[in-house]
């Protein structure tokens, strides 16, 4: 049992990496296959931490993961008020 949800993790893991992959034009689409990912990962993290003390971890993980799609979504909107668009690929470092 436990081996299939590993498998079903690991496969929502690979899915969101090919996503993340395949779709980089805009930021939201690449915002949510990371969020896709670090949910995947969390859930690794609680299956394998389910019978140890260290439950705490995945808590903590949980609370960066929020902070990241934060930060995220902040980033977002600031891109589309300054520059009217969320293309990853017209962005570049020299602009901002």
């Amino acid at each position: 049992m436990l081996s299939y949800i590993m498998l079903s993790m690991s496969f929502i893991l690979l899915s969101g990496t090919v996503s993340f992959v395949l779709n980089y034009s805009h930021l939201l689409n690449s915002l949510l296959s990371l969020e896709f990912i670090s949910g995947g990962v969390f859930f690794l993290m609680m299956i394998k931490f389910s019978g140890f003390s260290e439950e705490i971890f995945s808590l903590y993980f949980l609370v960066m993961l929020v902070c990241e799609s934060v930060l995220g979504l902040s980033l977002l909107i600031t891109s589309i008020y300054s520059y009217s668009f969320d293309y990853m690929k017209s962005m570049s470092s020299v602009v901002c």
